[in-house]
């Protein structure tokens, strides 16, 4: 039986994040691996009742808070998006923690609160501006980045062979120019986007082996983001993260659809500072700003370098603001025909995870 859920809804720079606070009475696992695992083993039905109509709507994503485990830490996390559980998201990290604070779960201090959470890859530090009891900015300490290989050539369905820098940020991304893919980042293209990002995660996943030298268990390409390319003086970095929805299928091009991230993804930008810092275009302690598709910000920076397992890494940091749009609580009726939520086909996939 699905619980009572306590959820407090908050938004990082346009991204939707529906911080589920009671989550410790239902996950289990001694590690926060273990937990993670018991999530996509045993929760699914929990993910899509939050998620999916007429509850959530296909932008949306989630953060379990669970106990912490490490020494020192405040609470856990565990993401939720429209594909599955996820170890990390720099913006759901900013939604846990002003939820956690703007609720009085742990401690508030002005005019800053340094906050340590437990996830799948680690432990993150994150630093809330508070202002009048109110979170004005959070920056997250983020997981060592590191890069797995850059202009990997990807054979693209119905695109060609195109460049992608395989980079791990917190998630395994596949990053490509929208320049060539001869499209725009701008909200228009917002379509067409999602469907060139979904068949680029497509072609990665057939074609390019990740996992990680820590955790194992992460050993897939989860986002796509399409970006802006190298660094120009006096134009801005923008990006856009495609997150999938549905099952994948080459043979089926009505599979290729998803949402894309209204913020400028937390993980996404740390993977990109990676790449960038590998290309000797952004240095270490250098601000770089970085705008999504609707024109929010992060700001990013590496704070240092790092080996993890012997891999040369970097450690990233990512600034942006969170607000709390509301409170509620989420339950099922045990005459509700749709315990766990529905898609239609004209927004979702046809095919939903």
């Amino acid at each position: 039986m699905i619980p009572v859920l306590e959820t407090v809804e908050v938004h990082a720079e346009g991204e939707p994040g529906r911080v589920v606070m009671n989550a410790g009475e239902f996950v289990v696992g001694a590690t926060m691996a273990e937990r993670l695992a018991y999530c996509r083993d045993n929760l699914d039905d929990v993910r899509k009742l939050l998620l999916r109509e007429p509850r959530g709507y296909p932008g949306l994503c989630g953060v379990f808070i669970v106990p912490p485990v490490e020494t020192g830490s405040h609470f856990g996390i565990i993401v939720l998006e429209q594909g599955g559980f996820t170890p990390m998201s720099g913006s759901n990290t900013m939604c846990a923690v002003t939820a956690m604070l703007e609720s009085g779960m742990i401690p508030v201090r002005e005019p800053v609160t340094e906050v340590q959470i437990d996830t799948a890859v680690g432990v993150v530090q994150a630093v809330a501006r508070v202002e009048r009891g109110r979170v004005r900015a959070v920056t997250v300490l983020n997981v060592p980045a590191f890069v797995v290989d850059l202009d990997v050539p990807l054979e693209v369905p119905g695109v060609g062979t195109v460049p992608a820098d395989i980079v791990f940020g917190g998630q395994f991304f596949a990053q490509v120019r929208a320049a060539d893919l001869g499209v725009e980042l701008v909200p228009e293209n917002g379509r067409e986007l999602v469907r060139l990002g979904a068949v680029i995660k497509l072609a990665a996943l057939e074609q390019i082996t990740v996992v990680h030298p820590v955790n194992p268990e992460i050993n897939r390409i989860s986002l796509v983001m399409l970006h802006s390319g190298d660094r120009q003086p006096g134009r801005e970095d923008r990006n856009t993260v495609v997150v999938t929805n549905g099952e994948l299928r080459a043979d089926d091009p009505t599979t290729w659809t998803g949402a894309l991230d209204r913020s400028p993804c937390g993980t996404g930008t740390s993977a990109r500072m990676a790449a960038l810092h590998a290309r000797s275009q952004l240095a270490i302690l250098e601000d770089f700003h970085h705008r999504s598709i609707v024109g929010s910000e992060f700001v990013g920076r590496l704070r240092g370098v790092a080996e993890l397992a012997g891999r040369p890494a970097v450690l990233p940091t990512i600034t942006g603001g969170a607000w709390v749009t509301g409170r509620a609580q989420w339950s099922v009726d045990d005459a509700d025909i749709f315990p766990t939520g529905f898609t239609v086909g004209d927004i979702w996939s046809p095919r939903p995870a």
